[in-house]
C-alpha cells in the first residue's frame, strides 16, 4: 500500500475517536471466519439464513427511576431513556444484573432479549478477555442455536458512550451484528467511529466480570462455532462461562 493511501486509511479509522482502544487491542470482531483483516471488504447487506425460532411475546419494560446509567456522547443529541428491561446473567464468577435500554439502540436491544429468551447464552464461554479493554461472549454451536450466527441485523445509531460496564454487539463490519456481545472494561468510546453501539449496562456485579480468566486458546472462533462444548473440553485451562441468562419480570 502506498504511503499516501496508508495515511488516508489511518485518518478514516481514527477520525472522531473520543478515546481509542488501548494499544495492542483489536476491536471486538465477530467474523464468520476465524479472522477478518481490517483491509478486508465486508458486505454491507449480508444475506441472513432462515429465521430462528424465538418467542415474539413482548417483554414488559420497567420505567427508569433515578439517574440513567448510560452517558450520552459529547455533542450528540441522544434520545431520552424512559424504560428498561432487566436481565440476570449467572456466571462462573457470580451474578450480573444488566439493564437493557430499548430506546438507546432498538435493534441491539431486541436481538439481545431474543437471544436470552431463546437460551442462546446458557452454558456458553466468555471466550475473549482483554484486561483493561473488553470481555466477549456469544458463540453457541448447538442445533437450534448456531442458526442465529448468520441472522445479522443492521447497525443502530450510536448515541451513548461505551464506558465501563456497558455492552455492545461485536461485529466484522457494517450491519454484521449477530450474537456476540462484549462488556467494556473502560471507556472505549473511540469504537463508536467504527460503528459500535452501547445498548445496555451491568449495573450490579460488574466486579465479577473483571475476574474472568484470560484464556487466549479459547478465542478460536472457527472451532467454537463448529463444536463449542467439545472444543472447550479439550482446553487444558477452561475459560469462565455463562451458566444461565434470563429476563427478569
Amino acid at each position: 500500500m502506498k504511503l499516501a493511501h496508508m495515511l488516508v486509511f489511518g485518518s478514516l479509522i481514527l477520525a472522531g475517536c473520543q478515546s481509542p482502544p488501548p494499544a495492542g487491542n483489536t476491536p471486538p470482531i465477530a467474523p464468520n471466519t476465524p479472522s477478518v483483516p481490517e483491509s478486508t471488504s465486508v458486505p454491507s447487506s449480508p444475506t441472513p439464513s432462515a429465521t430462528p425460532s424465538a418467542s415474539e411475546t413482548p417483554v414488559a419494560t420497567t420505567p427508569i427511576k433515578g439517574k440513567v446509567k448510560l452517558e450520552p456522547l459529547p455533542g450528540v443529541k441522544a434520545p431520552k431513556l424512559t424504560k428498561m428491561v432487566k436481565a440476570k446473567f449467572t456466571t462462573s464468577q457470580g451474578d450480573l444484573l444488566i439493564e437493557i435500554y430499548p430506546e438507546a439502540a432498538p435493534g441491539a436491544s431486541k436481538r439481545f432479549i431474543e437471544l436470552i429468551k431463546a437460551g442462546f447464552y446458557d452454558n456458553t464461554p466468555i471466550f475473549r478477555v482483554e484486561p483493561g479493554f473488553v470481555c466477549q461472549f456469544g458463540i453457541n454451536s448447538k442445533p437450534g442455536m448456531v442458526e442465529w450466527k448468520d441472522k445479522m441485523f443492521p447497525d443502530d445509531p450510536s448515541y451513548f458512550r461505551l464506558d465501563e460496564g456497558t455492552l455492545a454487539f461485536a461485529k466484522a463490519g457494517p450491519d454484521t451484528n449477530s450474537t456476540q456481545v462484549f462488556i467494556n472494561y473502560g471507556d472505549n468510546s473511540g469504537l463508536v467511529s467504527q460503528g459500535f453501539t452501547s445498548f445496555a449496562k451491568v449495573v450490579k456485579g460488574y466486579e465479577q466480570t473483571t475476574k474472568f480468566k484470560q484464556v487466549p486458546e479459547a478465542g478460536d472462533q472457527g472451532a467454537l462455532w463448529t463444536d463449542t462444548e467439545g472444543f472447550i473440553k479439550k482446553l487444558p485451562t477452561k475459560p469462565d462461562h455463562i451458566v444461565k441468562a434470563e429476563i427478569l419480570k
